[in-house]
């Protein structure tokens, strides 16, 4: 089978390569996949740069990386239902802790990380559905039902908070997002009832502004140490931030005083690492949504396998408007 793998760290077009590995066998419990679509994410790209703390080498000799995709599954391994050969799905944890994820033809996995793709659901859509969609469902939904709640999306034009704007629109909450100026519409058209520019000086007054002067319930967070004190000034007491990144600030300085005295509660998010019922919990409200019409992930940009390292850099370019996916097809 093609594939795209790497041995060592170093910018993606210096240690990823395009090769040709056996293609494996679904053990016991597994299925194999025949992978139509990688999704690329940011965090393969920091693990491919070798950018995680205290991680000096690969954790395997050879990785091909990329967590999320989607397919058809074309054999199973014992204790499998041989009814799901031919089945199309979309797959979680590909590569996490893991040898060999999506960007290849094929993967075998356990057969619970390849999920059956919901009907009408396109396969590009699928693709997105591992990191940027779990994300969004759990930091949306992981303290219960949103409506009639006012929720802040942090970086509403990305990948993650364009499909937590859409989600919580559709579950009833009123939904103040923030992003870049040039993502402002864009992000209004996904049902953000506010939508401001993360620059802003007068950000936190438009924030309270928006939330008739009540403040905010629950906060999907994806720049937590940078807008700390931001959400210091407009969460509402006994509010939630449900933070699932810090990319700009890994040390962050929390004004623990006004954290305190609002008795503001921090949720965390990896998605990695979800409870079997919380990530099945995730799953079923994306598969509604997407039943209804009310979530229609945003693609970025396609790529064939062979630019695999492009695909990579353009993840972590800032104003990316969506997923970034391989077409294996």
């Amino acid at each position: 089978m093609r594939a795209v793998s790497y041995t060592r760290f170093g910018p993606a077009d210096k240690v990823l390569e395009l090769t040709r590995l056996d293609t494996p066998s679904p053990a016991a419990g597994e299925v194999l996949v025949r992978v139509a679509f990688s999704g690329v994410n940011p965090s393969d790209a920091k693990a491919r740069a070798g950018a995680r703390p205290g991680v000096t080498k690969p954790a395997f000799d050879r990785i091909i990386p990329h967590s999320d995709g989607s397919g058809v599954i074309d054999a199973v391994g014992d204790g499998v239902d041989p009814a799901r050969v031919g089945q199309p799905v979309w797959i979680w944890n590909g590569q996490w802790q893991r040898a060999f994820g999506t960007a290849a033809d094929h993967i075998a996995l356990p057969a619970d990380q390849a999920v059956p793709l919901p009907e009408g659901v396109s396969l590009e859509a699928g693709a997105t559905l591992g990191i940027p969609g779990l994300t969004a469902a759990q930091t949306v939904f992981g303290g219960g039902e949103v409506a009639g709640k006012t929720l802040l999306v942090s970086g509403g034009a990305g990948a993650v908070g364009h499909d937590a704007v859409q989600l919580a629109k559709w579950a009833g909450a009123t939904v103040i997002a923030t992003c870049a100026a040039s993502g402002i519409d864009r992000v209004r058209a996904a049902g953000a009832d506010h939508a401001f520019d993360y620059s802003d000086p007068d950000l936190a007054a438009k924030i309270n502004d928006a939330s008739g002067g009540q403040g905010v319930d629950r906060a999907v967070e994806v720049e937590f140490g940078a807008n700390a004190a931001l959400l210091a000034e407009v969460m509402k007491p006994l509010g939630t931030i449900a933070a699932y990144g810090s990319g700009k600030d890994m040390t962050p300085r929390i004004p623990f005083g006004a954290f305190l005295f609002k008795a503001l509660k921090i949720d965390v998010t990896l998605i990695y690492i979800l409870h079997a019922p919380e990530r099945q919990a995730a799953i079923a409200r994306l598969h509604r949504a997407l039943g209804e019409g009310a979530l229609r992930p945003s693609i970025h940009a396609i790529y064939p396998l062979d630019a695999c390292a492009a695909a990579q850099d353009t993840t972590m370019t800032p104003g990316r408007a969506g997923a970034v996916l391989l077409d294996l097809r």
